[in-house]
């Protein structure tokens, strides 16, 4: 209804501007959040998304990325839900990588039909990690003894405080092999012809912005207000969107907050914490 009482009115008195939604998906790829952290996910981004991809007036949604990655399903599932809204509402999408866009990080950067990077950025790391310890030294050095009871003979599989398993981590090996897979479809999938032939590609290694472009992993170096403005002209405008607010400006919680939780809540959210300062150390960050 608005676009067509724009175009109704005399030209005069139409605006002669663009205005780009922005969104920022920015932080480690976690399943949950609450009130100490707020991680992201897709129960986190959707009703952003949702909202950019809305503005009937814009041709494009812009998002901006800055995640070392985390929870590859969480990672799909953003993806998935920006491509299937581009297609919803016929927009195109520009990504535009912060300080890093790196494994689920980057596969969400991938949902771009453009990705931008700054020439410092650090892109890729398209492969698969699991980390753990082994405590089982400690806790003989304790005296602490573990007992663990199962029904199947795999429910204890990994377990940090047993000594490791050869089979075990074969199979986890398995796992890391198909999500790997899924991974590397994906990324070929969207970039196309785009990628280059390097044999390193799909390794696990990173690259700074610059060289992300030679491989394909890249569109072009830049910066997202001066590039919207090449592509929508000097007088294009930039519209960031935001989580809802309540009554009194305050945004609205994904969670309510109890009281009684929140020694819990505490001790998740320093575990969360630790998570993700090593995910952003990986790329000395």
């Amino acid at each position: 209804m608005a676009r067509l009482i724009r175009k109704l009115l005399p030209r005069r008195w139409r605006p002669d501007f663009v205005e780009i939604p922005v969104v920022r998906l920015h932080g480690a790829i976690m399943s949950g959040g609450g009130q100490f952290r707020q991680n992201l996910s897709l129960a986190s981004t959707a009703s952003v998304l949702e909202k950019a991809f809305d503005d009937k007036d814009s041709p494009a949604v812009a998002i901006s990325v800055n995640s070392p990655g985390g929870s590859p399903v969480q990672s799909r599932l953003i993806y998935r839900r920006i491509r299937d809204l581009a297609a919803e509402k016929n927009k195109k999408v520009y990504v535009f990588v912060e300080d890093v866009a790196a494994s689920g990080g980057y596969m969400i950067a991938v949902a771009g039909d453009e990705i931008i990077a700054d020439p410092s950025s650090i892109v890729g790391s398209i492969g698969v990690v699991s980390a753990s310890f082994g405590f089982t030294e400690l806790i003989k050095k304790i005296g602490v003894e573990r007992r663990v009871y199962t029904a199947g003979k795999n429910k204890a599989t990994l377990d940090p405080f047993k000594p490791e398993n050869k089979a075990d981590v074969e199979h986890l090996k398995t796992l890391q092999l198909e999500i790997h897979e899924i991974f590397i479809d994906l990324v070929k999938e969207r970039r196309g012809d785009k990628l280059s032939a390097s044999t390193d590609l799909f390794t696990g290694q990173f690259w700074t912005g610059t060289r992300g472009v030679e491989l394909g992993l890249v569109d072009g170096l830049g910066d997202m207000r001066s590039y919207l403005q090449s592509q929508y002209g000097p007088k294009t405008k930039l519209k960031l969107i935001s989580q809802p607010r309540g009554l009194f400006g305050r945004r609205i919680p994904s969670a309510s907050v109890r009281i009684e939780g929140l020694g819990s809540g505490l001790a998740n959210g320093l575990v969360d914490a630790a998570e993700e300062r090593t995910l952003w150390s990986r790329f000395g960050l």
